[in-house]
């Protein structure tokens, strides 16, 4: 069986506000903070990290503390981050969820056979809540404000957005063994969006990629997604997608350990920061699963630095 990728390992965006994103992410959308650590290559930035209530691969959608100005939307980027729901009742309850809180939403509608709901946080970051028919398993964080039945289960599809596919498509195929197995027409109006699935399939597992030729260039900042990170099972396999990459003559970060797991970082041809990442070893490894995100967690690097980089923060609450 040829090397596998097996669905959305995390996502990561871009805030200049960490307290706001902190309330957000947390009280409206009643994810989980998972892990309060710092950009391991800036370390004057938060990195936070939110989650399900098992802090699974897949649930993961994190960010950087940066003090920039917003995004400048357009193509080659990654423009829309899908979040999974475990029904159809379910996308209906958050919509009046959002209207009750004032959260910027479009109307339900159903965009490439799924029932969807487009929404945006207060920095103009795109999300689209995804009925994923029950075909993923939850684990609900016993203390959301969201009742069980209703919390987000995960991330997918990811949509990114590109002028030009014919580079793209061959490297999602050839090099990272995904399938293309259908189109639908953007939601947007503009171009069309080819869908790309991974390993098992399904939502957790696909990459949607919109068509936009006539968009500006994105400009990244606050509000944008700086990278998108795929699932390895494991370090082994991560060292043979370091392999393929190389065979393909594909250029790529080599393999950095971030401690939670290992990774590989490369762009594709349109320019979009991808990641594979390892599921393990986790969140875990450095605090009780219980008590995950209620303290600043360091890798063992930067544990030395940690009343300099701690100095440097600014409290979230």
């Amino acid at each position: 069986m040829s090397l596998q990728l097996t669905g959305i390992h995390h996502l990561t965006a871009i805030t200049a506000n960490a307290p706001q994103n902190l309330r957000f992410y947390t009280r409206a959308l009643g994810l989980r903070l998972v892990k309060k650590t710092v950009n391991q290559d800036d370390t004057t930035a938060y990195h936070l990290f939110y989650a399900d209530g098992l802090a699974s691969p897949g649930t993961d959608l994190t960010f950087f503390d940066w003090p920039v100005g917003r995004e400048g939307r357009g193509t080659h980027s990654i423009s829309r981050t899908g979040l999974r729901v475990g029904s159809a009742e379910t996308v209906g309850w958050w919509k009046r969820r959002f209207e009750e809180l004032k959260v910027a939403s479009g109307e339900i509608s159903e965009i490439d056979g799924r029932i969807s709901l487009e929404f945006e946080d207060g920095e103009g970051q795109r999300f689209r809540l995804v009925d994923d028919g029950g075909s993923s398993p939850s684990h609900p964080w016993e203390r959301s404000p969201v009742p069980s039945e209703h919390q987000i289960k995960g991330l997918g599809p990811i949509t990114i957005s590109v002028p030009d596919i014919t580079n793209t498509a061959l490297v999602l195929t050839e090099v990272m063994n995904m399938a293309e197995l259908r189109r639908y027409p953007s939601p947007e109006g503009t171009g069309e969006v080819h869908v790309f699935s991974m390993g098992q399939g399904g939502p957790a597992a696909e990459l949607h990629v919109a068509v936009q030729p006539d968009l500006p260039t994105a400009r990244q900042g606050a509000g944008g997604v700086h990278h998108v990170a795929f699932r390895a099972p494991d370090v082994e396999t991560l060292h043979q997608w370091t392999e393929r990459l190389s065979e393909f003559r594909l250029p790529s970060s080599g393999e950095v350990e971030r401690f939670y797991f290992r990774s590989l970082y490369f762009r594709e041809p349109n320019g979009i920061l991808f990641e594979i990442a390892t599921d393990g070893p986790g969140f875990a490894v450095d605090e009780s699963l219980e008590s995950l995100g209620e303290s600043l967690s360091l890798p063992p690097f930067l544990e030395p630095k940690r009343a300099q980089i701690e100095a440097g923060l600014k409290p979230l609450e």
